[in-house]
């Protein structure tokens, strides 16, 4: 492992730093698995995902292989796919439908609640064997907060689900009230890979900063639909709002809309269309009939979210993506993706924000490719990193409200980490976000 410090905090001149060597060194790689990743709670799925009983979604959460699931009756289940026999995979579609799963390997086969049902010549086992011991084993720990379901490896793992989101909850909430039953996943996921190190991402999917330079070719794509953008993100100096530190190493940029529904938020391009302005409107207005004018105006903002340590939530207006990503090497991770978005939407306002959504999280999209490449590039350099060992997250470290184009929301990242790491706690800097409570949103 690098020789410590990981990160250099220094609050009186100040400066923050981070050691570039946590890029690129396998043994810190190894650690992270083992004091991160096998630690944390981590996303599995959204429960939108699993519309009838026995749909199943097979993925990897923290490097293990999971069947997100569910059961016959009507439960949502997350279960270790591998077969109770010789330890093969179960389940090698991606996705699917079925009361039971059959291991290629022997035949024996699982229902959707983990029971072993069956295996070939079972009549050949010795009395006292029992297939009630052969179940699918479970992770530790499962819990979901407003749809989204979390896995946790560690069964010494003492904080429940809610304390581990800490004030991440309002931003959940954020995304679940555009919807009056339960936001829901898209059909089909984005699934990519980078030559970057995971952290890379993390610090990325909340970076307002990089977005004028980086994404300028979209910035000018939606100007010249007829968006003002200068009005959405005060004057054009960034993207607006501010940063918080949301606790547990979470931390969200985000900003309110106070349009009233007379433009889109966000980043997303002007109305397609006159019925989609006045769809939009009438949302809107529903919105403020349910929750009040101030949470509406923070509904219809943006935010870029990151739970720590990989799950991002990013909705900006004209879509919400939901991203996970997960280390192979130190300079390569995988990464999938999906959207969300609310179900009783019109289809001119569905139609609108698909053809936004793709055109900026999208495959060939403006932004996606852009943060690969920006990324690759950063990977490319840190081999140099015994020569230049640290970057810079400095930016805004002496304002008392951080904003969307400062690092705040970075240093959040990296003060848990180097705790995880290392086993030592710092303090809070400023941008700590105040939780609004239920009462507050509604006016009730």
């Amino acid at each position: 492992m690098a020789e410590l410090p990981l990160i250099i905090d220094d609050r009186e001149t100040p400066k923050f730093w981070v050691n570039r060597a946590t890029m690129v060194e396998p043994g810190i790689l190894e650690q992270e698995r083992e004091k991160i990743f096998d630690r944390c709670w981590l996303y599995v799925g959204h429960e939108s995902e699993l519309q009838n009983v026995h749909d199943f979604r097979t993925r990897r959460v923290g490097g293990r292989p999971v069947i997100f699931t569910r059961s016959s009756e009507d439960n949502i289940n997350v279960l270790v796919n591998v077969c109770t026999h010789r330890g093969m995979i179960l389940e090698t579609r991606k996705e699917g439908n079925g009361r039971n799963m059959r291991c290629f390997y022997h035949g024996w086969s699982f229902n959707t609640d983990g029971k072993l049902t069956s295996m070939p010549q079972e009549e050949d086992y010795p009395d006292g064997w029992k297939k009630s011991e052969r179940c699918l084993p479970r992770p530790p720990h499962v819990d979901s907060y407003r749809g989204f379901w979390f896995l946790c490896w560690d069964k010494d793992q003492s904080e429940s689900l809610f304390d581990y989101l800490a004030n991440a909850t309002d931003y959940i909430d954020l995304v679940a009230d555009q919807s009056d039953t339960m936001m829901q996943i898209s059909g089909g996921s984005h699934l990519y890979s980078m030559h970057a190190n995971w952290k890379l991402l993390a610090e990325n999917s909340a970076d307002g900063y990089h977005a004028m330079t980086t994404h300028n070719r979209y910035i000018q794509m939606i100007s010249a639909s007829g968006a003002d953008f200068k009005k959405r993100t005060g004057g054009g100096k960034g993207l607006g709002g501010g940063a918080a530190d949301l606790g547990n190493g979470h931390a969200a940029v985000g900003a309110s809309d106070h349009s009233k529904g007379d433009r889109p938020a966000g980043l997303a391009r002007a109305f397609h269309s006159e019925e989609a302005g006045k769809d939009y409107k009438e949302r809107r207005q529903h919105l403020a009939e349910k929750f009040g004018e101030e949470w509406t105006d923070r509904i219809l903002g943006g935010r870029n979210v990151v739970i720590f340590p990989n799950l991002v939530i990013v909705d900006l207006g004209m879509g919400c993506t939901v991203r996970t990503f997960y280390p192979e090497e130190p300079g390569y991770m995988e990464i999938t993706s999906w959207e969300l978005s609310p179900p009783e939407v019109t289809d001119t306002l569905n139609d609108a924000r698909k053809s936004d959504f793709l055109t900026f999280w999208g495959p060939a999209g403006l932004a996606t490719p852009d943060d690969v490449e920006a990324l690759s590039r950063c990977q490319k350099g840190f081999a140099s990193y015994k020569i230049d060992p640290w970057n810079d997250l400095s930016r805004g470290m002496d304002k008392e409200h951080p904003a969307s184009t400062d690092e705040l929301q970075m240093r959040v990242f990296w003060r848990k980490y180097n705790e995880l790491m290392t086993g030592e706690a710092v303090q809070e800097e400023s941008g700590v976000y105040e939780k609004v409570d239920m009462i507050a949103r509604t006016g009730k």
